[in-house]
């Protein structure tokens, strides 16, 4: 079984005997905005006012949505079935939105069961680089880099983007994901859920003792990622659903409108009991 069949098969369990929200619409930010942070997510709404975020600058997904005059046509469907389409979707845009799906109504699921995510009180999962430690980091985020280095940790990133790859003052990128396999902890970018390479670069990180998985497209349930051995999930809690989207339709930053939440297989097992037990 894969992530996405996983996380299918766990939104089907949790949302059996309870009706199931369509989508009311598929929210973008302006082209425009592709060339900053502001423009690398969507949000699909549904009907309940749940938000689903993914990231929408892989395969050229921003230009092809917005050329979709209709949204490519997911107002009105059923939010599951549009979810099962992140396993079996015809296209790469199709998997997005099925993503997307995924994200929302695992959403309507926590605010079904009255479960809101704590605050993350860090911005890289809780991993506390110390000197000694070897750190692998899948994706390049450069902000956190100095956040590692600066506490004496040894930095191995693992990058898809051939031209980032090399020696750099305090860590070294490599397009080889079997290096992670040497490091003790290891924190990833939630893109890894949408290109579906979540289940190689996790394989990878056997040796690990802690493994963060963080970005806005970490809204899923997440128990399938728990079972793959991943210790915080965090992601983007929106606070202000229309503030929410009115920035990230106007191309405006959003994260006044949401906050950055940490979960742990120990806070989220009050809310699993709840809705698996119904």
């Amino acid at each position: 079984m894969t992530f996405a069949s996983d996380l299918i098969a766990e939104l089907e369990r949790a949302t059996a005997g309870h009706p199931v929200p369509r989508v009311r619409a598929l929210h973008l930010p302006p082209p425009e905005a592709a060339a900053s942070k502001n423009g690398e997510f969507c949000a699909l709404e549904l009907d309940d006012g749940a938000l689903g975020i993914a990231y929408v600058l892989l395969d050229d997904a921003l230009t092809r949505l917005c050329a979709a005059g209709d949204r490519a046509g997911v107002a009105g469907m059923d939010a599951l079935q549009l979810a099962r389409e992140f396993v079996g979707g015809a296209t790469d845009l199709r998997r997005t939105l099925g993503f997307a799906a995924a994200n929302a109504l695992s959403r309507s699921v926590m605010d079904r069961i009255g479960f809101a995510p704590p605050r993350a009180t860090d911005s890289i999962g809780g991993i506390a680089p110390q000197a000694g430690d070897h750190i692998g980091m899948v994706g390049l985020f450069s902000p956190l880099l100095k956040q590692v280095t600066a506490a004496g940790a040894r930095l191995t990133v693992v990058e898809l983007n051939p031209d980032y790859a090399g020696q750099y003052d305090g860590y070294r990128v490599t397009l080889d994901a079997a290096e992670l396999e040497s490091c003790n902890k290891v924190l990833s970018t939630s893109t890894i859920l949408l290109n579906h390479s979540v289940d190689r670069m996790l394989a990878h990180c056997r040796n690990a003792t802690r493994i963060a998985l963080i970005g806005p497209s970490a809204g899923c349930l997440p128990n399938p990622l728990f079972a793959r051995g991943v210790r915080v999930v965090g992601g983007s809690w929106v606070s202000d659903r229309a503030g929410f989207v009115d920035a990230l339709r106007s191309g405006a930053a959003w994260g006044g409108f949401a906050y950055k939440f940490a979960l742990t297989p120990e806070n989220w097992a009050v809310a699993d009991r709840h809705w698996s037990g119904v």
